[in-house]
């Protein structure tokens, strides 16, 4: 690193990150994209020899900015279980030089959850009211942290099977979220008569299945490290309107898009549109005579864009 890069550490990230609008910049970036002023190649997985593990680089440019950057997250395969990590290197496109290097973990968890949130604001019906959350973890704390706001939700439900191992503390920091929140104990009960659905798991399978509900929903859908990793049916793609994060590269990476082209005949040619094209009104908000489904696998941009405002914060 040059003497005037900065090496930043996760709660400088955390405390840094409080200063700046997250889904703000996020739509700013969605916006280049769909202009012209920003570039976001495919991620790149490498595998560790013997299956010890693999790596993910997520490159980007925001040629408005000056900046290039890439995000790098190994996934490592421990007796214990496995390591993630990432960090992010954020470059001069005027001097070749590194500006900074941030631990991502705090950036990928918020730009996770709020580019969910830009998702939601731009595809939920208006008149929204019932919010579901699978998942009870720091990126579904910061999902619910970024959409709260976004309409007037009447009821907030969240079931996660880790619940009922939650000591008593940790309960009453999750209710303490927000006053509409309420903790259930079966993910039915959650999703029941719900109007939009974020799913905020690490599992490598589906968590719920959109042929059982009860009517047409917003069902939301992250990644993680397993491979292939889904949170719904792959079949399922074929009967919901699918929207995804960016259809340049969401669909070569995301499992159930991949099993769902390979075995159920699914085209990635259906998908609608991409949050390029919904911020650029492109593409309108759907009507919701069959359920509505947004997949986001998570760009290098976004950390990218993220710690370009953390840098400029430090300047």
């Amino acid at each position: 690193m040059s003497s005037s890069s900065i090496v930043i550490t996760q709660p400088q990230a955390r405390e840094l990150l409080a200063q700046v609008d997250v889904p703000q910049i996020l739509r700013k970036l969605f916006r280049d994209l769909a202009a012209g002023k920003a570039l976001q190649p495919a991620q790149q997985l490498v595998e560790f020899p013997q299956g010890a593990g693999d790596f993910i680089n997520y490159l980007g440019v925001l040629a408005e900015d000056g900046v290039y950057g890439v995000k790098t997250s190994p996934y490592i395969v421990r007796e214990q279980g496995p390591l993630v990590t990432a960090w992010t290197l954020l470059m001069s496109m005027q001097t070749g030089q590194p500006l900074l290097l941030c631990d991502a973990g705090e950036l990928t968890t918020a730009r996770t959850a709020a580019t969910t949130a830009v998702a939601i604001d731009a595809l939920a019906p208006l008149n929204a009211r019932r919010l579901a959350i699978i998942g009870s973890g720091k990126v579904a704390q910061a999902h619910l942290h970024y959409v709260k706001g976004l309409r007037d939700w009447q009821s907030i439900t969240l079931y996660s099977p880790g619940l009922s191992t939650l000591d008593p503390q940790a309960l009453a920091q999750l209710k303490s979220l927000d006053p509409r929140l309420s903790l259930v104990e079966s993910r039915e009960a959650a999703v029941h008569d719900a109007d939009v659905i974020m799913l905020c798991t690490s599992s490598a399978g589906p968590v719920i299945d959109p042929a059982t509900l009860s009517k047409p929903a917003l069902i939301t859908s992250i990644s993680t490290n397993a491979p292939r990793a889904h949170e719904v049916p792959p079949q399922s793609l074929n009967d919901m309107q699918v929207f995804c994060d960016y259809r340049l590269s969401t669909p070569g990476s995301a499992g159930e898009m991949l099993i769902a082209g390979e075995q159920h005949g699914w085209d990635s040619n259906s998908i609608v549109g991409d949050l390029p094209d919904l911020l650029s009104e492109k593409v309108q908000r759907p009507d919701y005579d069959r359920h509505v489904f947004f997949r986001s696998i998570g760009l290098g941009l976004e950390d990218i864009a993220l710690t370009n405002a953390i840098y400029q914060l430090q300047h």
